[in-house]
């Protein structure tokens, strides 16, 4: 189920769920982009916070992204590497849960970056880290993703908009639009949306400190494909 239900805390108006069915096994990275892969393949670093290269590397546009991953599938191409979907993000975030967060019904600091002042609904203030920090610093979801809540909003492929429930097998989004889907929420964001189904939105050339992304290498084979 992709979304969020009805009961929810703090979720949004555009978390309508639904089911949806993804056909393809697919490649995940382990970890926000860092800086230290960023600089490896563009030789140049945007990011503001530069005190550690295994930090993730942010201020930079989905368009940016873009032009990253046309540089990385030139020197690799095997990888095939891209966005995921917004469907894709979602659903590894989730790692087989369906609570608000991979953690459960809450959230701390010791799970994840984000601002401490804001704790996710009654729940206990923590602390603000106020900059990014190492991509695994803090533990990983149940399916060895690291940070898929806080430090930075990640980049889907998807351009924005309401969920078309009826697009319920391997979703893309619109064909056009406006924004591009961002998750997962920021060192510098709120508790509450850093929840699995919280979404966000940003204008492809949108550059500032708490936009980074992860790659999705390849499909795999479907468990129903020959080997």
């Amino acid at each position: 189920m992709m979304g969020s239900p009805p009961d929810e805390p703090e979720r949004n108006t555009d978390e309508t769920p639904h089911l949806v069915t993804l056909s393809q096994g697919y490649w995940l990275a382990d970890t926000a982009c860092t800086q230290a892969l960023w600089q490896a393949v563009t030789g140049d670093n945007p990011a503001h916070f530069q005190h550690d290269l295994q930090n993730p590397v942010e201020q930079i546009s989905w368009d940016h992204v873009h032009i990253f991953l046309q540089q990385l599938n030139a020197r690799v191409p095997e990888l095939a590497v891209g966005l995921p979907t917004e469907a894709q993000w979602e659903y590894a975030c989730r790692a087989g849960t369906t609570t608000p967060f991979s953690f459960g019904q809450t959230i701390t600091t010791h799970q994840a970056n984000y601002d401490g002042n804001y704790p996710y609904t009654d729940g206990q203030k923590g602390e603000y880290r106020e900059q990014t920090i190492p991509v695994k610093a803090l533990p990983a979801n149940p399916w060895g993703l690291y940070q898929m809540h806080g430090n930075v909003w990640e980049w889907c492929a998807d351009w924005y908009a309401e969920y078309d429930v009826s697009q319920s097998v391997d979703p893309t989004g619109p064909a056009t639009g406006e924004y591009r889907v961002v998750r997962g929420g920021s060192w510098i964001g709120v508790a509450g949306g850093l929840r699995s189904a919280c979404r966000s939105r940003g204008g492809p050339d949108d550059r500032f400190g708490s936009l980074g992304f992860r790659i999705a290498p390849g499909q795999v084979r479907s468990a129903a494909e020959p080997r």
